[in-house]
């Protein structure tokens, strides 16, 4: 029965990493798909992921860590692994998180997307959940 339910949720994670790739945009310009260095952009959450779903890395989601995804489009992608300090820019208040998903968003002019954070980072940088505001405005600087 356990190796049953671990090769069914391996399925359905890869479905899910396939539709992923599947929608997200593709590259055209480096440029126009990346957030200018210091810039700020925005932070949204991720709001229901049922119990047991994976991140694109493969690592059982945790919607209470100090996780994000980026973008499928981002040029050049941030490995898995990689440390962002995250600072809203309205509040002043700023923690690391680090990178284990991508997302099919894109960052454009218009729509400025860096970073979709888990519920718990989200809160924790001021974000409010319920109702939901939409996005923060942060500012995003590399750690390694």
């Amino acid at each position: 029965m356990r190796k049953a339910t671990l090769i069914g949720r391996l399925a359905v994670g890869a479905a899910a990493l396939t539709a992923v790739v599947t929608v997200a945009p593709t590259s055209t310009a480096a440029t126009s798909d990346t957030p200018p260095p210091g810039q700020n952009c925005w932070a949204t959450h991720y709001g229901y992921i049922p119990p047991g779903a994976y991140t694109a890395s493969g690592e059982l989601f945790d919607n209470n860590a100090d996780t994000a995804a980026t973008s499928l489009s981002r040029s050049p992608q941030l490995p898995f692994g990689t440390r962002v300090k995250v600072t809203n820019v309205a509040n002043g208040r700023s923690l690391v998180v680090r990178v284990n998903d991508r997302g099919t968003f894109g960052w454009t002019p218009s729509v400025p997307k860096c970073l979709d954070l888990t519920d718990g980072a989200y809160s924790r940088l001021g974000g409010v959940l319920n109702p939901d505001s939409g996005h923060i405005v942060v500012k995003e600087e590399i750690v390694r």
